[in-house]
C-alpha cells in the first residue's frame, strides 16, 4: 500500500509538470503539481475507503490528476 501511495504522488507530479509544459494549463508548474497531487491523494483515499476507481493505481492517479486540473482552476476563475 505504501508503494502505491508513493507511486501515486510521483505519477501525479509528472502529470502536473507535463500538463503545464504542454500548455494544457496556465497555472504555473508548482501550482499544477500541487493540484494534481491533491486530487490524486483524494482519489487514492476514496479508493482505499470505498473501492471506487479502477483496479490499477496508476490509472487512478493519472485520471484523478487530470480531473483535478480541470475542476480546480475553473472553479476559482471568474
Amino acid at each position: 500500500m505504501m508503494l502505491a501511495l508513493f507511486g501515486t504522488v510521483v505519477i501525479a507530479g509528472i502529470v502536473g509538470y507535463l500538463s503545464e509544459r504542454s500548455g494544457f494549463t496556465h497555472n504555473g508548474v508548482v501550482q499544477s503539481i500541487i493540484i494534481c497531487i491533491g486530487g490524486a491523494f483524494l482519489f487514492f483515499f476514496l479508493r482505499l475507503m470505498f473501492g471506487i476507481g479502477f483496479n490499477a493505481p496508476g490509472w487512478n492517479a493519472i485520471l484523478s490528476s487530470i480531473g483535478a486540473l480541470i475542476i480546480v482552476p475553473f472553479h476559482w476563475r471568474r
